[in-house]
């Protein structure tokens, strides 16, 4: 499932198109990602909009046309952003296709629709954009914070916490990992028993994290460098980039997790 970081490429390849009018939208209302919208609204009020701004926030994307016409896109799975090029055509799973005034299209498409599309027209900022937690990056998002929380999810591994969307929007598996191998903390220990020195190395080391992927992975989809544990969590026979020795992978709080035991003791 798409993270922080990929989500912020998909915002990016819509980008090309700001400022160009929507001359024309197709969807197809019966398929799952278009859910509890209002489909027609959607298709009949878009048409002569011009994109004016787009955001990412977590796991989540948003897209303004005019001042009041608010598009949300949740990847899901499987879900992307696209633009097709004049001429080029469509896909089967391409469920959202917005023609612009250049002759190019924007294009979301699900091949397994796990995703899903909101729409609202408002003047302000629609519930499902304005009640979202504080972004990793920003001043609201403080130790404090962070401490909070963990004292009330004392008891859960430290690993399921850290997937937890509703204080952690846009950290998924492989950056949970990261963060924790890192902060040389076993992704087995308890929230609440974490030191207060260990405390704050993984708050530092959750910021740090999302701002080295959207450097990273979120500007043009590079490969990270092997000094990350990313390029390494999934092979077979994967050693740990610090210390050389072997890592291991098990399941954590319902997820496969990857970490080195000798760098990272419980």
């Amino acid at each position: 499932m798409p993270e922080l970081a990929e989500v912020e490429y998909y915002r990016k390849q819509w980008q090309p198109a700001i400022s160009q009018t929507i001359t024309g939208v197709y969807l197809n209302a019966t398929k799952r990602v278009f859910r509890g919208i209002d489909s027609q609204a959607l298709r009949r009020d878009l048409v002569g909009e011009v994109f004016t701004d787009s955001w990412s926030h977590g796991k989540k994307l948003c897209f303004r046309f005019g001042t009041k016409h608010w598009l949300g896109v949740h990847l899901g799975m499987t879900g992307k952003t696209h633009i097709l090029k004049p001429g080029e055509t469509t896909d089967k799973h391409d469920h959202l296709v917005l023609h612009m005034s250049s002759g190019a299209s924007l294009v979301f498409t699900d091949p397994r629709m796990f995703g899903r599309i909101l729409y609202s027209n408002t003047k302000n900022k629609p519930s499902w954009w304005a009640m979202l937690p504080p972004e990793i990056l920003s001043s609201d998002f403080t130790l404090e914070y962070v401490s909070r929380f963990l004292k009330r999810r004392s008891k859960s591994p430290i690993k399921a916490v850290l997937l937890m969307q509703e204080t952690f929007p846009g950290v998924g598996n492989w950056m949970a990992d990261e963060i924790l191998w890192r902060s040389r903390i076993h992704p087995k220990s308890k929230a609440g028993n974490l030191s207060t020195h260990k405390l704050k190395e993984l708050y530092h080391r959750i910021r740090e994290v999302s701002s080295d992927a959207l450097k990273v992975i979120g500007s043009d989809w590079s490969t990270p460098p092997d000094h990350w544990l990313f390029n390494h969590r999934w092979k077979n026979g994967g050693m740990c980039p610090q210390t050389g020795a072997p890592l291991k992978r098990e399941q954590i709080g319902g997820r496969t997790t990857c970490w080195s035991p000798k760098w990272q003791s419980l």
